[in-house]
């Protein structure tokens, strides 16, 4: 049965020993007494959320989430290989760089690492360095920026054997989830979903990547490990509900908080994973 990690002990992890201090959530209501190292951006208002897309199905329903069924549940919503290459850019992008004032120049991509064990699908994470300039200590999938006329595939393997260590050769690109563009840092990028035969022997590069571990899908769908919640900036973003309210996903995993854009993927993949509708299908903004 899949429990909270208050009661489960993590699977195995790489880290660097940065010394950084573990804070705790100072929200109150937001996974009490869970302690990770990321800082999140000063927010004007916060209220509840909606539940989860997958909340009205029985626990039951939330295991068991074999390879097999994850790769065939993309395959039904046509973002498997077999459905088409993988999609471009969507005109929504164009509006957010309007919003922005300036071009989004930047492409990038993530390799959605995925692989089973124990009959459950596990998912590949990765908490950037603490000593970077942009994004630390963020949760994020192996990825980066696409080099030259590198294709999205391309550029998620090659990143995640340099962050990593994933061997190109043990990776398989099955599908895709939806491209999205970052609002702060005005980057398109492209999740690129692959299978791996095992869990692979990380070997991260500490220049980058403070931590390499992976994540059972099944755990990630526990009620106690997801929250949703409203947030509203002073900065109206697009994609905000008229009184400036945009939904933001929080995931508990052990020692970390996932949010923002590698937290929006991890939600598509969670819904097609359990056949629920996503929230945010047509939406591009992270």
């Amino acid at each position: 049965m899949t429990r909270s990690y208050t009661r489960t002990r993590a699977r195995k992890a790489v880290s660097n020993l940065t010394g950084a201090p573990l804070v705790t959530s100072p929200h109150p209501g937001r996974f009490d007494g869970h302690e990770y190292p990321q800082v999140l951006p000063p927010i004007d208002d916060i209220r509840p959320g909606p539940s989860a897309p997958w909340s009205s199905l029985p626990l039951s329903a939330r295991t068991n989430l074999s390879l097999d069924h994850v790769i065939g549940q993309m395959r039904g919503r046509g973002r498997h290989r077999d459905s088409g290459p993988l999609p471009g850019v969507p005109d929504e992008v164009a509006a957010l760089a309007a919003a922005r004032g300036e071009p989004l120049t930047r492409r990038s991509a993530v390799l959605v690492a995925l692989f089973e064990e124990v009959g459950e699908t596990r998912v590949i994470l990765t908490r950037r360095a603490l000593h970077l300039r942009h994004h630390r200590g963020e949760v994020a999938f192996p990825g980066g920026r696409t080099d030259g006329d590198e294709s999205p595939s391309d550029t998620a393997l090659r990143e995640a054997h340099e962050e990593v260590g994933i061997a190109p050769e043990s990776a398989e690109v099955v599908g895709w989830l939806s491209p999205i563009a970052t609002f702060a840092s005005g980057s398109a990028i492209w999740p690129v979903v692959a299978t791996l035969p095992g869990r692979p022997a990380y070997v991260i590069d500490p220049s980058e990547v403070d931590r390499a571990y992976d994540v059972a899908l099944a755990d990630l769908v526990h009620p106690d490990n997801h929250r949703t919640e409203l947030w509203r900036r002073t900065t109206t973003r697009p994609g905000s509900d008229p009184e400036g309210y945009f939904a933001i996903n929080l995931y508990r995993v052990p020692g970390d908080l996932v949010w923002g854009a590698t937290a929006r993927i991890l939600t598509e993949l969670l819904c097609v994973a359990t056949g629920v509708a996503w929230p945010d299908e047509g939406k591009t903004w992270g």
